[in-house]
């Protein structure tokens, strides 16, 4: 990957930094992480991705990475690589995130409110009523980009061909996690037996009116981001 590639810049002080698959379950998972650069010039690094030598030195001409965030507790595999190479850096999660790995040490658990270190630059959305898994989504206000991690899969069907094959194709299309869709994969919807949180989490995604949004798993939306918030969260 050449440096000038390892990032690509979505606006002002926001970047997508692609990654490799990685095994969920049998099923290859693409990565993605995102790079934001806050009003101090600190960097707010979210979902990190495996930390290459091109990606770390496009990373850092962008400045000192102060903030590694995972979303939910699936989002935590690169956590310590990149805590290695910037140990300034805290590391922030939901409490879920952090119980389950204890091997990390981790700032107060994200809640619904920014803490002091982002608030007014980047909200944050606390998704709770799965009995499996929550998730903190978060806004960056600058360039009206909505970012989620699992609560929205966009698989084009290139990618389920070349990466799925048949069968697996066969069941992103009944859970939903295709283009035209972006549903959270089948077995976490169910799994909110509780949905009034959950409606209150679009409500207030709906009201953010994102123009961008980016997920970690599929073809991101770079326009008309409140439109596919309506359509991906439709089962809620």
């Amino acid at each position: 990957m050449e440096t000038a590639k390892a990032l690509q810049e979505l606006g002002p002080d926001i970047w997508i930094a692609e990654g490799d698959c990685v095994s969920f379950y049998g099923f290859p998972y693409p990565t993605r992480s995102v790079v934001v650069r806050l009003g101090n010039g600190d960097l707010w690094v979210w979902s990190p991705i495996a930390l290459s030598p091109d990606l770390k030195q496009a990373v850092d001409a962008l400045g000192s990475v102060r903030h590694l965030v995972s979303p939910n507790k699936i989002h935590h595999l690169y956590l310590q690589d990149w805590a290695r190479d910037y140990p300034q850096a805290k590391i922030w999660g939901p409490a879920s995130t952090a119980a389950k790995r204890s091997d990390i040490s981790f700032q107060p658990p994200l809640t619904d409110t920014a803490p002091p270190d982002w608030a007014g630059e980047i909200e944050q959305i606390h998704v709770t009523g799965s009995t499996a898994m929550d998730e903190v989504v978060f806004f960056h206000r600058p360039s009206r980009t909505l970012i989620l991690a699992d609560l929205s899969e966009n698989f084009s069907k290139a990618f389920l061909r070349a990466e799925w094959g048949r069968w697996k194709a066969w069941v992103a299309g009944l859970w939903g996690i295709v283009e035209g869709k972006g549903y959270a994969p089948l077995e976490w919807r169910l799994s909110f037996l509780n949905r009034t949180p959950l409606k209150r989490a679009k409500a207030r995604m709906l009201d953010l009116n994102p123009k961008a949004v980016i997920m970690a798993h599929g073809e991101w939306q770079r326009d008309n981001g409140r439109d596919y918030v309506q359509r991906a969260f439709r089962w809620v």
